[in-house]
């Protein structure tokens, strides 16, 4: 009985907390003005851990990011190197489907990501399949995107499963 208590106060104190966080319009007017088909235009590097749900960091890793653009069309690729000597490869093929929203695809990414930019901030929600203990495992992100000027990025994602937070990421992205 303790642990169902301990277990419904785990999520309304969670519940408490999504609802009071800062939503995208809190940057509206803040500069520079991010647009990723200018961001993400040719050659960029990332470096990157994620953290468990207690904190810990469970992987170290660097990114090799091109991106191209014809349009409102974008095709960002990205070669990861993991920490554990692990390769990795996604291609996310981004459209502009308005002034300040965008979709996504990428293969591990279960149907199309959602962003929207406000000032210098883009907030992207979707679901990816990771792999764990060699099994796959859907994990819903709440992924943001922070310019800081116009060749540097901070990137904090707060994973998910079944509305528990499970992890976080955090990111430098960098022009080369």
């Amino acid at each position: 009985m303790v642990k169902l208590i301990k277990t419904c106060f785990l999520i309304s104190a969670f519940a408490l907390l999504s609802a009071c966080s800062t939503g995208i319009d809190t940057y509206k007017s803040a500069k520079p003005v991010l647009k990723l088909e200018e961001f993400f235009k040719g050659d960029l590097v990332s470096y990157g851990m994620v953290q468990d749900y207690s904190g810990e960091v469970i992987q170290r890793f660097t990114v090799e990011m091109t991106g191209t653009w014809d349009g409102n069309e974008g095709k960002l690729d990205e070669y990861f190197t993991y920490a554990d000597g692990r390769e990795q490869r996604r291609i996310w093929y981004i459209t502009k489907t308005g002034e300040n929203s965008y979709e996504g695809r990428a293969d591990d990414v279960e149907g199309v990501a959602k962003g929207t930019t406000a000032g210098n901030v883009l907030n992207w929600e979707y679901q990816l399949e990771v792999e764990m203990d060699g099994e796959p495992l859907v994990l819903t992100l709440d992924d943001w995107l922070y310019l800081v000027d116009e060749n540097n990025m901070i990137n904090r994602t707060n994973m998910y499963k079944w509305g528990i937070p499970v992890g976080e990421i955090t990111l430098y992205i960098g022009k080369k």
